[in-house]
C-alpha cells in the first residue's frame, strides 16, 4: 500500500532541491506571467517582444525552465506587463530562526 503524505506547498522542498525558495518563487513569478500573458491574448512572440527576451527563452519558461532566468528579469518582466512591483522586508517570526521567501499577488 502506498501512503500518502502532505505537501508542503513547496513541491521543490517536498522533492529536496537546495534552491527551494528561489525555485518556487521564479515559478510563481513565471505562473503570473503566463497569466497576464493569456489575459492580454499575446502570442508568445508578441509578449517575448514585449518583455525584451527571445520566444524560445519565453516558451521555456512559460513551461517551468526557468533556471537560467533570473527573478530580477521575472520582475522586470512584471513591470514591462504594466505591474507594479513592491519587495517587502520584515524581521522573521520569533519561532523561525531563519526567514522565509514568499509572493503575493494583489
Amino acid at each position: 500500500m502506498i501512503g500518502i503524505e502532505k505537501g508542503s506547498g513547496n513541491v521543490y522542498a517536498d522533492i529536496g532541491s537546495e534552491e527551494a525558495d528561489a525555485m518556487h518563487v521564479k515559478a510563481s513569478l513565471a505562473s503570473k506571467i503566463a497569466e497576464i500573458i493569456k489575459h492580454r491574448h499575446l502570442t508568445q512572440q508578441q509578449a517575448a517582444d514585449i518583455l525584451g527576451m527571445t520566444q524560445p527563452k519565453l516558451s521555456g519558461m512559460l513551461r517551468g525552465q526557468f533556471r537560467g532566468i533570473s527573478e530580477a528579469k521575472m520582475l522586470d518582466c512584471l513591470n514591462r506587463l504594466g505591474r507594479d512591483v513592491q519587495i517587502v522586508v520584515r524581521k522573521a517570526r520569533r519561532s523561525q530562526e531563519n526567514g522565509r521567501i514568499s509572493v503575493v499577488f494583489s
